[in-house]
């Protein structure tokens, strides 16, 4: 089967011109070191491993003396298996390393993904860590993303009725087109990590938080007390985490009902300042 799909030398090279003119990354994935020097012949930016070739140290020694990027898949491996790769492709030169979690089934089951396991990578090695997807469909590899999955491996095909291994867990073209959208949603959603109100929140604050205001009619030089404090919109007065703070001081001036109280209407004891 893999004899009939062969692609040629020649058509890997039309592949290569053809997505540097649509400036899109050109890769391919060696499982031998001839495959190795060809692809470095034809300037690929960086290498892909395939899972099975975790273990397979001498090609990853003949790729990490490329000095490419290299994008390692970690299927089938466990922690340990992943480090002793690590360590072995660092030393051996590779400066530049992301790792893939990644399912080895096709398709992959839902239960069997884990994608928990990308945050576990990415504390262990500390370098970019993505997501090589087998599942079925465009939630997981969405949701992956969500997690902070900087690089997305996704199978596609033009058919996945079409004989062979990998059609029935890759995405045909429209598939693809709406994943990318949808990822390029999550990206933006996903922010800058900073808890802080964004410009349309300190709008809606005042609107949508509450102060605290008059219940009755007060006098001036009357002592605040529970009866006379309410708490209601707009959030321009004095927040209501100060509540406890008002109660006991003396009103400076008469406030009406369901009027704002303001620091400047209200003379604090000595305890509360």
């Amino acid at each position: 089967m893999i004899k009939k799909l062969e692609l040629s030398d020649d058509i890997f090279r039309e592949l290569s011109a053809y997505a540097k003119k649509k400036k899109i990354l050109f890769l391919s994935t060696p499982f031998d070191n001839e495959s190795v020097e060809f692809l470095d012949r034809i300037g690929v930016p960086a290498y892909k491993i395939p899972s099975g070739e975790i273990t397979n140290y001498p090609i990853l020694k003949k790729i990490a003396e490329k000095k490419r990027t290299i994008i390692l898949s970690t299927g089938m491996a466990t922690l340990g298996e992943v480090e002793d790769a690590f360590h072995f492709l660092k030393k051996c030169g590779s400066e530049d390393i992301v790792l893939l979690h990644c399912t080895t089934n096709y398709p992959a089951s839902i239960n069997s993904v884990n994608l928990r396991a990308m945050e576990t990578l990415r504390c262990a090695f500390q370098v970019p860590v993505g997501y090589s997807d087998h599942t079925e469909g465009i939630t997981i590899p969405i949701a992956a993303v969500a997690m902070g999955a900087c690089v997305l491996e996704k199978h596609f095909t033009l058919d996945k009725t079409l004989a062979g291994p990998d059609h029935k867990a890759s995405l045909e073209p429209h598939e693809l087109r709406a994943m990318v959208r949808a990822i390029r949603v999550v990206e933006l959603a996903r922010g800058n990590g900073l808890k802080v109100p964004t410009l349309e929140e300190e709008t809606n604050k005042f609107i949508i938080r509450k102060s605290l205001v008059a219940a009755k009619d007060i006098l001036k030089g009357d002592i605040m007390t529970e009866e006379m404090i309410d708490i209601k919109r707009p959030g321009t007065g004095i927040e209501p985490k100060y509540y406890s703070k008002i109660l006991g001081s003396k009103s400076l001036r008469s406030i009406s009902k369901d009027e704002l109280i303001t620091w400047h209407d209200i003379s604090l004891s000595e305890s509360e300042l």
